[in-house]
């Protein structure tokens, strides 16, 4: 793997692609693992947890897993690139462009997630760099999560 250090900016802006990397290994999503995010979150809107109900009155046939718990997967996918960025002190979640939920993720289905970087910007602080990535279920056509995040890679 290639090591490129946060302040190399020419190095950093050669891997800006319009192209995605490999998928990484799935992640499964189950309904005790949706249940506990209700639990964490106080979301326990029944499209989540009430499986008898969703079966019956749900579009998608039964629970469907809260879009911000398939968001906050991203750290447990392994990162797929074929570099690292290294040298900085720490990284800063610094935020988003862009958040889509586009499908759902049914309970018990398997997700896995793919990504881009598309902006590096030097800041007074560090280094900003901006990853495009798609979380999708795995067989699916059409991602579940589109999201833009901003990370700051500090000196």
């Amino acid at each position: 793997m290639q090591s490129i250090k946060f302040d190399d900016i020419p190095a950093l802006t050669a891997k800006i692609s319009k192209e995605f990397g490999p998928w990484s290994e799935p992640i499964h999503v189950t309904q005790e693992k949706i249940n506990q995010f209700a639990d964490v979150t106080g979301d326990h809107q029944w499209i989540h947890i009430d499986i008898e109900r969703c079966k019956k009155e749900s579009p998608f046939g039964g629970p469907v897993a809260h879009g911000f718990l398939t968001l906050s997967l991203l750290p447990a996918f392994k990162n797929t690139d074929e570099y690292a960025v290294t040298g900085f002190r720490n990284v800063v979640n610094y935020g988003a462009n862009k958040l889509r939920f586009v499908s759902p993720v049914p309970a018990g289905a398997s997700v896995h997630a793919r990504s881009r970087l598309i902006a590096v910007d030097p800041r007074p602080m560090g280094t900003m760099l901006t990853r495009e990535t798609e979380i999708q279920v795995v067989g699916s056509q059409k991602p579940a999560v589109v999201y833009e995040a901003l990370m700051l890679f500090v000196k």
